[in-house]
């Protein structure tokens, strides 16, 4: 019995060990020095109208993740610049179930996007293409089904942004500490 007690509690205290200096982290998640990040209202190109402001909340939604980083309207004072711009996007019906019934739909956004510092204009991260895609299946080709896989695509859109700019922060946060 205490031969089993002696094992149980170095198996917790290795579990310990293990965990607690594998340096996890949290990516959706910032916790250093508090930034903010002016984002002006992203160009759209396309016809779709209300496009941009759309990504602007779904990227809003995802920087409230984080309390150590918030976007702003005033450029005066951010850290950091987000921009981006919509460039396209593509709406066809991609298979059919007979002459005029179509049974999918895809949608292809195309968006480019940077992110640099407001205090130097050093560019961090610049993205000058990228294609989001999202299929659905539906029994009459609506325009309810490509609100659906267009609202798919602006949180994809916006999740991969919010990473990818924590990333850069951090990275950033990393080269400006002294060396020790």
């Amino acid at each position: 019995m205490l031969k089993t007690r002696r094992y149980g509690w170095g198996l917790v205290l290795l579990c310990m060990l293990v965990l607690g200096g594998c340096g996890y982290y949290f990516p959706h998640v910032y916790e250093g020095p508090h930034r903010s990040i002016y984002m002006p209202t992203w160009q759209n190109r396309t016809n779709k109208l209300g496009l941009d402001m759309k990504i602007y909340q779904s990227l809003s939604h995802w920087f409230q993740k984080s309390e150590a980083v918030n976007l702003t309207k005033e450029k005066s004072g951010a850290d950091l610049v987000l921009a981006g711009e919509i460039l396209s996007i593509d709406l066809p019906s991609v298979s059919w179930e007979n002459i005029s019934n179509a049974t999918g739909t895809q949608v292809n956004l195309y968006v480019r996007y940077i992110l640099k510092d407001n205090n130097s204009g050093k560019i961090l991260w610049e993205v000058p293409n990228k294609l989001y895609t999202a299929d659905y299946t539906v029994k009459t080709a609506t325009s309810a089904a490509d609100d659906e896989a267009l609202a798919k695509i602006i949180d994809d859109l916006s999740e991969d942004i919010y990473l990818g700019a924590l990333n850069k922060i951090r990275k950033q946060q990393m080269q400006a500490q002294p060396a020790k």
